[in-house]
């Protein structure tokens, strides 16, 4: 076993016991990402200099017995999380040249807590995709690979699939992601590692790029429902340069890892079992549900009736935000800037040069709910939809304690599939959509293989705020699947 293949809390405890040093197992990974991430693309930016200047910290402070959560441990970032003097693109040209001048809050509270950042992981453009296909630096390839057809390149997911990918293939030991409809769980799930997106609130969202901005929610991979509950435990807390930050203590997310399902009740939506769902995935929600019924758990049904109406809810309230949000990129103030014979040209031709296809798309569908004689149609009814998605899930935990559903559709498909079907590319977030409409916790863990060898994940939903009962479900089910196959391209292979 290399220093790639520990999982973070072990690196964390060997740090700590003096097995290694920061500076050893931060060049042990930068070294591994020298070697794959030319294929994998997973990283945009790998920061050397300054991980290794970080991890020489790190030592030093071990040295002098001030030891914090994450001291030593390399992580990546998600290239839409603004780092301070780091190049941040948000996948996108037109932020190309932006080096902020500050740095976000998540990653400020995870270099507090002694964190070293490896670089900046690629990403959808502006965070809008389900594959990682859509980055304006190239796609991602997911480091799993198929048993009947190696040759084909697997999509990692989206938006986070570089974080997933470089998690996935032992280029990191966590990574913050974003998850506005899926893309933390979705990426987490097609790459064979876990997941959570906390409950909107939970982590800041104060120099995150924005894409919808009451659907993003931060939160972080990692190879383990532990190693994600370390990262949340840092990532998370009030933030008063956030006005939708939670003032709420952040309670120890590990610990809670350990806690017995006994006598918990686990809903299973029947909304959820849609038609034409593959056998596989069906099989491997009632494998999931026999291991919580094994541990004591209770299963029960529940409605979620508005759950139809999620994804068209989700496509007309997250492009208006983007239509919103996406408005300041005019090359004036930041970032790329295309020379125009006036200002209404130099708009026009900056945002042509500096967004791609989808997210122009976005854009355009996001404009037309908003105007005048559209906005009562489209964009009013489905902000009252989604009250209606937030209210099933509120019932239904007056019922139950959590939720267990697949995470996604389907395993990992190939680069250029779906491509060409806008619609079919949506319906990948056809199981998350709805917690990030109801702003609840959900968290993807793997659980199993298709007949393919490709991974599997299965979706633990929580209450508002009830990221512990969560994390114990979540790490039930891992304790019961047992999950340890490898992806085929990873670091000491």
């Amino acid at each position: 076993m290399t220093l790639t293949d520990l999982t973070l809390a072990a690196a964390r405890d060997g740090l700590r016991a003096k097995q290694f040093t920061a500076e050893e197992l931060t060049r042990t990974h930068l070294e591994a990402i020298e070697a794959l991430n030319p294929r994998l693309n997973a990283y945009v930016t790998v920061s050397h200099a300054r991980a290794m200047d970080q991890a020489r910290a790190a030592d030093a402070a071990l040295a002098r017995g001030e030891v914090r959560a994450l001291t030593g441990i390399p992580l990546a970032i998600k290239d839409l999380f603004c780092t301070e003097g780091v190049r941040t693109t948000a996948g996108s040209r037109i932020l190309g040249p932006f080096v902020p001048p500050y740095e976000s809050t998540v990653t400020a509270n995870l270099l507090r807590d002694g964190a070293i950042f490896l670089g900046k992981a690629n990403m959808d453009e502006f965070a809008m995709g389900s594959s990682n296909m859509t980055s304006a630096w190239g796609a991602v390839e997911n480091p799993w690979k198929r048993r009947q057809d190696s040759n084909a390149v697997l999509v990692p997911g989206g938006s986070s699939g570089g974080s997933a990918s470089a998690v996935a293939a032992r280029l990191a030991l966590g990574a913050t992601g974003t998850d506005t409809g899926g893309s933390i769980r979705q990426p987490a799930s097609f790459c064979g590692i876990a997941g959570i997106k906390p409950t909107y609130g939970r982590c800041s969202r104060w120099g995150v790029v924005a894409f919808a901005s009451s659907l993003d929610h931060p939160g972080p991979f990692a190879r383990t429902v532990e190693d994600c509950a370390i990262l949340l435990g840092s990532m998370a807390g009030h933030d008063p340069k956030d006005s939708t930050s939670a003032d709420r203590p952040v309670p120890d997310f590990a610990a809670a890892c350990g806690r017995s399902v006994k006598g918990m009740r686990i809903g299973v939506p029947r909304e959820y079992r849609m038609d034409g769902m593959p056998e596989e995935i069906e099989a491997l929600w009632q494998q999931g549900l026999a291991w919580l019924r094994d541990a004591g758990a209770e299963i029960v049904d529940v409605s979620l009736p508005h759950t139809k109406y999620g994804l068209a809810t989700y496509y007309i309230i997250a492009p208006a935000e983007a239509s919103s949000n996406l408005a300041r990129y005019d090359g004036v103030r930041f970032g790329l800037r295309e020379d125009g014979a006036d200002l209404r040209d130099l708009y026009e031709r900056t945002r042509a040069a500096g967004f791609g296809a989808e997210v122009r798309r976005r854009i355009m569908i996001g404009t037309y709910v908003l105007s005048a004689g559209y906005y009562d149609a489209y964009y009013l009814r489905a902000q009252k939809l989604r009250a209606l998605v937030l209210r099933d899930f509120t019932e239904a935990f007056t019922k139950v304690d959590a939720m267990l559903t697949p995470t996604a559709p389907s395993a990992a498909f190939a680069q250029g599939d779906n491509m060409d079907d806008p619609i079919k590319m949506y319906l990948n977030d056809v199981f998350t959509v709805p917690l990030n409409l109801a702003g609840v916790p959900g968290m993807s863990v793997p659980a199993g293989l298709d007949a393919n060898g490709l991974p599997l994940g299965l979706q633990v939903i929580g209450k508002p705020f009830d990221e512990e009962t969560v994390f114990a479900v979540a790490a039930a089910v891992e304790r019961a699947a047992k999950f340890d196959a490898l992806p085929a391209l990873r670091a000491g292979a």
